[in-house]
């Protein structure tokens, strides 16, 4: 065999065992490549599995939020979230009204800002917010991390329960002051009418122009002025419980009018009433209510030295306010308004800031309301006027307005002559600044 050939031979035998290696690789590679690809095909299982789970997950956790979002804004109690620096980041509902701002305007304020120091440093004494009375509480907001002093500030009205407390507390401290007042009005009021008598007999006897009849005349003005002191100590301390009926409406306000008319005329007064005519009638005792709207007209009066504008207003009440039916009978003023510093004893006898004051209209007032079992809410802002509203149950009636007997009663004391207001006792009322 030739040399040439032999070389052919070998070329061969390389080239077939680099095709042979060549197709060992490509065998190989097939493999490794079914492998990758068997592999990637398992990834996108796993992840389609994962991605699945974590859009459950999300979707889970976003329903528990709105879920968690839905109880703190369905809850009563106001919420605030304060962050380690001060800054309000969250808030309910209820702390937007019970604040009277917006979750935008409160996020990213400080909360000593929208409370103030005295909210911010928590008491064991409810803090008032205007109108309202607020129990404020802390509670650390616990985040898995020690680090920051984040928390929450809890806020809950107790406006309507600091009312009761103050009731309770009210009568509990006039009670025996009640007691101790009827029994000495008793006890000056006999003397007083042996007073009255011999004085009576003076003038009588006495000469018309002379001096000791001016002087019996005088002692038995001041008597008169005593006795009206110790009737309001009387009405104030045991209110009459006289059987309550029904009254028309218009009448009765307006004779309480013409009994005020002494105070009205003696400053520029524009009086306005705003009479519901779908209540035409009242469920109260007659003598009583037009005492309360009288001295409520005077209080008003009194509350607007250069004259302004008196407002008497009737309407339908909330069934909610006293859990039945109720009217609400307003006096509202246009004057200098009620001094914070006064509201909270301005229904105690004997309270006034006049020297010519008794100090027993208001007490009176509230004695009479809630021998009515009503309730007494007062409004006021300074220098802009006060509104007193007397909210009294009003049951349902079927008595025709126009047959009422006490409609009847009224005409035949005008027509008689006689006033309607007799028996009713005025007194110097609680007087504004």
């Amino acid at each position: 065999m030739t040399k040439a050939a032999t070389g052919k031979l070998e070329e061969r035998a390389l080239l077939q065992a680099a095709f042979k290696s060549f197709d060992e690789a490509a065998q190989t590679l097939q493999q490794s490549y079914d492998a990758l690809t068997a592999r990637v095909e398992q990834m996108d299982v796993e992840l389609a599995h994962s991605n699945e789970a974590l859009r459950r997950q999300l979707s889970e956790n976003e329903a528990m939020r709105a879920h968690l979002n839905g109880i703190l804004d369905s809850l009563s109690t106001g919420v605030l979230v304060v962050d380690d620096r001060g800054m309000i980041v969250r808030c309910n509902h209820a702390a937007e009204a019970m604040l009277g701002t917006g979750a935008q305007e409160l996020r990213e304020r400080v909360v000593s800002e929208v409370l103030g120091e005295r909210g911010v440093s928590v008491c064991d004494r409810p803090q008032r917010f205007g109108q309202t009375v607020m129990s404020v509480s802390q509670v650390p907001l616990r985040n898995g991390s020690s680090e920051g002093s984040s928390h929450l500030i809890l806020l809950q009205d107790v406006t309507r329960l600091y009312q009761l407390e103050e009731q309770l507390q009210r009568k509990d401290r006039l009670a025996a002051m009640g007691e101790l007042i009827g029994r000495i009005a008793h006890e000056v009021r006999n003397p007083l009418g042996s007073v009255e008598l011999f004085s009576s007999m003076l003038q009588r006897d006495l000469p018309k122009e002379s001096t000791a009849k001016r002087y019996a005349e005088q002692i038995s003005q001041a008597v008169q002025s005593m006795d009206r002191l110790l009737a309001n100590l009387l009405l104030y301390t045991r209110p009459t419980r006289m059987a309550s009926g029904w009254h028309r409406a218009e009448p009765l306000i307006h004779d309480s009018m013409k009994l005020a008319a002494h105070a009205i005329t003696k400053v520029p007064v524009e009086v306005r009433l705003d009479l519901d005519k779908d209540i035409p009638l009242l469920w109260c005792h007659e003598g009583q209510l037009k005492q309360v709207i009288v001295n409520l007209v005077v209080n008003a009066v009194q509350a607007m030295p250069n004259g302004g504008r008196l407002t008497i207003g009737l309407h339908k009440e909330s069934p909610q306010t006293l859990g039945i039916p109720a009217v609400r009978l307003a006096v509202s003023d246009s004057g200098v308004g009620i001094d914070p510093e006064f509201r909270s004893r301005m229904f105690d006898p004997f309270f006034t800031t006049k020297d010519d004051g008794t100090g027993l209209g208001l007490a009176i007032v509230y004695s009479i309301v809630e021998a009515h079992q009503g309730r007494i809410d007062v409004e006021s802002m300074i220098k802009h006027g006060s509104t007193f509203a007397i909210i009294l149950p009003h049951p349902s009636t079927t008595v025709t307005p126009g047959k009422d007997q006490t409609s009847e009663k009224v005409q035949n004391e005008l027509s008689d002559g006689e006033p309607v207001g007799r028996g009713l006792a005025l007194t110097e009322d609680w007087r504004h600044e």
